[in-house]
Formats: C-alpha cells, structure tokens, sequence
C-alpha cells in the first residue's frame, strides 16, 4: 500500500511554497506514480482539487479496472466544494466535518493514516498540508519509505532537505520519474 501526499502550492495562501514549486514537474511525478503503481498496488490520498483529476486521467487511460487500487479520503468539511472527480473514484472514506477546517483536516489524516498499513510515503509538491501528513506518517509508519520527490519543489524540497543525508539524491535531481518511481519502489511494487 503507497501513500500520496500531494499538492500544487497557490500564490495566493503561501507565496514560499509557491516560489520553488514546479508544477509541470509535479503534475507529471503524480501521473507518473498512479502508472507505476495502480496495476500493482493500492494507491491512498486525501482528496486534493489538483491532484484527484490526475489520478482520474490515469485511471481512464489503463486498460484494466484499478478501482480496487484506489482509495481517495476526504473530509466533509469541503462536502461543497468536492471536485467533480471525487465521484469518478469508487472506494471514498468520507471523514466527519468537525466545524473547523483544520480540526477536520486533522482527522482526516489520522483516520487515513491509522486505517491503513503503507509500505512507503510519497510526497510531492504540496504546501503545509504535505509537511504535515509526512510528519503524522513517519511517526505511525517509522519503517516505511519515504519518498520526498524534492525535484517538484514547494513541501517536498523542505522534507527532503530535513531528510537528508538519508534521502536518495536522485530524489532532488531526477525528473523521468517513471525510472525513478520504477527503482525506488522495487519491491514495494
């Protein structure tokens, strides 16, 4: 089981994350993990507006039914602004609203990362949010991979760089990341 912590920065919240961020990089490192991991693993994430229709479009493009790779939590604190993809995924674990935005999202994450045992972390891009979750992951997965993909820059470079020495280098360099998800995944996938 691979666990996505994904996100493209907005200017608008957080302008330091948005500075180092590459989107055309983070939009490919997502598509290209859901290719490499949907036909052999299952594949969690919290609903992100950005990131779902990615994951969607990979879906449609492969030939066999990878519903039952694929598991998208959301909390319903934004039931009003889910994207329209959300209804694409089958299996969607819907976490309550608890009347505050980052309460909720909290227990999302919890419930996320509690319910399910994952193999390794992938995280990419992202803002605060993806600073949080691999904080919550690497305490309740200490012996899982990560996999801060520091090359898409924004959240995922500042975790790569607290990770370091221990972080593969190819991780800050790298941009095919079929190859990269390919090799770093062997025996996960």
């Amino acid at each position: 089981m691979i666990f996505l912590s994904a996100g493209v920065p907005d200017p608008r919240r957080n302008p330091n994350y948005y500075q180092t961020a590459d989107v055309v990089a983070i939009r490919d490192a997502v598509r290209a993990l859901a290719t490499m991991v949907l036909p052999h693993a299952q594949l969690v994430w919290g609903g992100h507006p950005a990131i779902t229709p990615l994951i969607r479009y990979v879906m449609q493009t492969m030939k066999a039914n990878v519903q039952e790779h694929v598991i998208l939590y959301q909390s319903l604190f934004f039931k009003f602004v889910f994207p329209e993809d959300n209804q694409f995924i089958e299996k969607r674990v819907f976490t309550e609203d608890l009347g505050n935005r980052d309460r909720s999202l909290f227990h999302m994450r919890q419930r996320m990362l509690r319910e399910n045992q994952f193999q390794a972390g992938i995280f990419i891009g992202g803002m605060e949010g993806v600073e949080e979750e691999f904080r919550l992951f690497r305490e309740l997965h200490p012996h899982a991979r990560l996999l801060p993909v520091a090359s898409t820059g924004a959240a995922a470079q500042i975790i790569y760089r607290e990770l370091q020495p221990m972080s593969d280098e190819r991780l800050l360099h790298e941009y095919a990341y079929m190859a990269l998800f390919k090799s770093l995944l062997k025996g996960i996938i």
